[in-house]
């Protein structure tokens, strides 16, 4: 909520409910000027190269706020921008994600996966989502997948394979890494491409690059994304298409459960700290 504005600001109007675009740029180079910020050598995101939201109250750029849907929480609006801005990113703008394409995403049961899940969905593909418990596979299936495999099964490349009469999947999400980017190039269709915005699991895999140049395949990577991308998210939201997935709100005094409850793997989509004091009303 707004509650107070520098030096000649006066929107969004004090009491507004908003939420945060949670990265931003120097907004003085040719891809600030473009509406890109992501691409800002200068580019930073709340609670990564500065202050964060750990805090009761916090100042930001007006053009980072925008308004929290009416029938949304505040919890709900926490947990929307990040993974939604990432996901729509890297499905839309920089994956061109097209109705009936198979969609491949690794680790679906995490924030991002959670939200690439419904993005690919809302855009009209089959989804063969991986996960590794009952719980988060019928996470996976209530978000709309269409496939849900555990990948702690020894044979589940060939389960995908069969999802796809072994022809490979379309598109590949993979934001793991070091432990499944080999088996990524392998599973996607010659032609196809490989989407990624992260590495939990080591970036540096050693790759056969004749997969890539042999099979045509397209690598894109993605960092965040644009206002532009935040909005266009926050319509399909109004739609119903898409929305936050919660797992606990935990107060922020228990910050450091959250982090071992996320280390230990034991979340299905976001975490959202909220102040003590709020919890106690």
């Amino acid at each position: 909520m707004v509650i107070g504005h520098g030096s000649g600001v006066s929107e969004p109007a004090l009491g507004s409910r908003v939420l945060l675009d949670p990265g931003y740029g120097c907004g003085a180079c040719v891809h600030c000027d473009a509406g890109e910020p992501s691409l800002c050598r200068g580019y930073h995101i709340l609670g990564e190269s500065g202050d964060g939201t750990y805090c009761t109250k916090l100042a930001v750029k007006a053009e980072q706020c925008l308004p929290i849907p009416d029938t949304w929480s505040f919890e709900e609006a926490a947990a929307f921008p990040l993974v939604a801005i990432t996901s729509w990113r890297m499905c839309v703008t920089r994956g061109g994600l097209k109705a009936g394409e198979t969609v491949l995403v690794l680790g679906a049961s995490g924030g991002v996966g959670a939200m690439c899940v419904q993005v690919a969905k809302h855009f009209g593909c089959k989804v063969i989502a991986t996960a590794s418990t009952s719980a988060k596979l019928a996470l996976c299936e209530r978000l709309g997948a269409d496939v849900c495999i555990n990948y702690s099964d020894a044979d589940w490349t060939k389960q995908v394979r069969a999802a796809t009469n072994k022809m490979g999947v379309d598109v590949t999400i993979d934001c793991v890494g070091k432990a499944t980017w080999n088996k990524s190039l392998r599973l996607t269709r010659a032609g196809g491409r490989i989407l990624t915005c992260g590495a939990t699991t080591g970036h540096d895999p050693v790759e056969d690059l004749r997969h890539i140049f042999f099979r045509q395949l397209s690598v894109i990577g993605s960092t965040m994304g644009s206002r532009a991308d935040l909005e266009a998210a926050l319509e399909a939201a109004s739609q119903g298409s898409i929305a936050p997935v919660i797992d606990q709100v935990l107060p922020l005094s228990e910050a450091g459960r959250a982090h071992q409850l996320i280390e230990d793997r034991a979340v299905l989509g976001k975490l959202v700290l909220v102040p003590d004091y709020l919890l106690e009303v």
